[in-house]
């Protein structure tokens, strides 16, 4: 057997400049490993839910972001809160269009929320071009989802005045197609919560 020319533990004895000179290749390597991140993953959806092209070789278009839009919705200073968002070529101009579920802003209970379509031209703002659901109906919307250019949503309702705010007692399916110049609406399964 071989002895080591150094004597035992010969690492215990390490001085400050090595633990600089250790600090120092460590935050090299964290600051590398930064800047060689792979790239972002993405998940994959349907054709509709993505940015389309217009088929020139355009870049993509981009579905309207509803932060800043004020939405026909009266909140008497509460509030408008952007429950649910759904883009998709609704009209199949090869632009994205956004559907939004729009509430007021309410700690407690159900409040009636509309469904409204935005659109934006190129270098404008996103703004509303349609009303689906009319929050003056009462309703409360859940589910909402674009697919192959159809809009569809559970609508939420009540029986009667009698029935409390709070809980809903009626469910409504509906779907919405975009049809020549307006958005159609077709009949839905209704029930009666239990």
């Amino acid at each position: 057997m071989q002895t080591s020319a150094l004597p035992d533990l010969a690492h215990t004895g390490a001085k400050p400049v090595h633990w600089l000179a250790t600090a120092a290749a460590m935050a090299a390597v964290v600051a590398l490993a930064g800047l060689l991140q792979p790239e972002a993953a993405t998940a994959t959806a349907q054709a509709s839910e993505h940015a389309t092209t217009a088929g020139n070789g355009a870049a993509p278009a981009t579905a309207p972001d509803p932060a800043g839009v004020v939405f026909p919705l009266e909140c008497g200073g509460a509030g408008q809160t952007v429950a649910d968002r759904a883009p998709g070529d609704l009209d199949g101009d090869g632009r994205p269009e956004t559907v939004v579920s729009v509430h007021c802003t309410a700690g407690s209970g159900t409040p009636p929320g509309g469904v409204y379509v935005l659109t934006q031209a190129s270098g404008a703002a996103p703004r509303v071009v349609a009303t689906l659901v009319d929050p003056a109906d009462n309703l409360t919307v859940t589910g909402l989802a674009v697919q192959d250019g159809t809009v569809s949503a559970t609508l939420l309702g009540y029986s009667s005045t009698e029935v409390p705010r709070c809980c809903p007692d009626e469910r409504e399916s509906a779907a919405w197609t975009w049809k020549g110049s307006a958005f159609v609406r077709s009949a839905g399964d209704s029930s009666a919560l239990a």
